[in-house]
């Protein structure tokens, strides 16, 4: 890790570049983050605003994810901060959600691949791991000598996986003798599938019908992983379908805590707060492209910036964003105060990610027609890395992934009245 805690005088000067607080963050809530979080912050803001945001066009025309930056994401303790054994210092939720927003902000596809490994995959284990899975496997993803994905959504299941799990496992005694199990099934839209050495498999136990979950080691004899091409949103997350033929798993990889989908529910509602988080970003980071080009952007003899109409965009974007800051704030705090319930994580998610839409709309409209470009505002005098097309689509699978606004609206619907609708 390279946070250097004890010598914040010398972490500022070499971070002067790196902005002490975000011009959309306008009520300061960044404030409320300790001084040890806020100077990570600065390195981490550092990092995306040098080393992934001007490149960042770049990968999702082609469709590639960044993995040369697996190292250096490692190194600035962004795939362990959520657990004991592995984050660089202490730290809250507050602070971790303050990061995926700031990832996203920079790139919508590094927040994801990101919220994949450390987020979904790694607290599975945390969550249903034992002592001796959570040793062997947290620090080596933690330090990015292996990728992890979450195998969950199928190609005929997403919503309704909780019933409609058709992936099965099934022990048995095998040849020689071990206990182990055997999977068959498939797996859509994981992210990080076509390329992870370790797949955190979700399958139902022909025994008792529990859902529970599986670490299977890539390559395995039976799977196969395929990237699914043609993306239009998240081009830079490298989706895999993933078909399983009688894959053999040792006991010993299976979750030992995992007994049943409620237990799945535990790490979802963890995530799905971070989501929330992760949607905030790609609102953030529209906005700051359509300020960039409202004020570089002449027509009529002066900046657009100036006209009413154009203002009045901006102030609708900048209110969204700021009202969805308070939510995912609150969120958090409530996990920290370890209260957080899977309503209010839903809630979270359905409506920053509905407000998302609204303002990524409002931003590329600010930009015209130079809004459906990837990139291309050099002329303007703007960096690469802030033209508003590639924000405008990601943010449709942010609003769709881990629950979809229909669900999660539901589950606070069902808190709101005692009465599931969900069928």
């Amino acid at each position: 890790m390279t946070f250097t805690l004890t010598e914040p005088q010398e972490q500022e000067a070499a971070l002067g570049a790196a902005a002490d607080v975000l011009d959309a963050d306008f009520y300061e809530f960044q404030n409320l983050l300790t001084d040890a979080e806020q100077r990570a912050l600065r390195e981490i803001r550092e990092f995306l605003e040098t080393e992934v945001r001007p490149f960042a066009d770049d990968h999702w025309d082609r469709a590639e994810s960044p993995r040369h930056l697996v190292p250096r994401i490692a190194e600035l303790g962004l795939y362990g901060n959520a657990f004991p054994e592995t984050r660089a210092f202490e730290n809250s939720n507050v602070f971790r959600g303050w990061v995926a927003m700031e990832i996203s902000r920079a790139d919508p596809s590094t927040a994801t691949f990101i919220g994949v490994h450390s987020g979904l995959a790694m607290t599975s284990i945390a969550v249903g791991g034992s002592d001796e899975q959570r040793a062997e496997w947290l620090p080596v993803l933690a330090r990015g000598e292996q990728i992890a994905c979450f195998g969950l959504t199928e190609p005929g299941h997403g919503s309704d996986t909780a019933k409609g799990l058709e992936t099965t496992a099934e022990r048995r005694v095998g040849p020689d003798g071990t206990d182990e199990w055997v999977l068959n099934g498939a797996k859509r839209w994981i992210g990080n599938g076509a390329f992870a050495d370790v797949v955190v498999i979700w399958a139902r136990d022909v025994a008792d019908d529990q859902v529970k979950g599986f670490l299977v080691r890539t390559p395995s004899v039976g799977y196969e992983a395929t990237k699914i091409e043609r993306k239009q949103s998240l081009r830079t997350v490298e989706n895999a379908d993933i078909v399983l033929t009688d894959v053999v798993v040792p006991e010993r990889d299976r979750l030992q805590r995992i007994d049943g989908f409620r237990d799945l529910a535990v790490v979802l509602r963890l995530t799905r707060a971070q989501v929330a988080w992760q949607a905030l970003g790609v609102a953030v980071g529209a906005y700051e492209c359509a300020v960039a080009y409202a004020k570089a952007r002449v027509q009529f003899g002066k900046p657009i910036a100036s006209f009413q109409l154009v203002q009045q965009r901006l102030a609708d974007a900048l209110a969204n964003i700021t009202a969805c800051i308070g939510m995912c704030v609150r969120v958090s705090q409530l996990q920290d105060e370890g209260v957080q319930k899977d309503h209010h994580s839903a809630m979270a998610k359905a409506f920053v990610s509905a407000r998302v839409r609204e303002t990524v709309a409002l931003c590329r409209e600010i930009c015209g027609g130079n809004g459906v470009q990837l990139g291309g505002q050099e002329q303007l005098g703007i960096p690469a890395g802030y033209g508003i097309a590639r924000y405008f689509a990601d943010a449709e699978a942010v609003y769709t992934f881990e629950g979809t606004y229909d669900m999660n609206s539901l589950i606070v619907g069902r808190a709101i009245t005692g009465i599931p609708a969900f069928v």
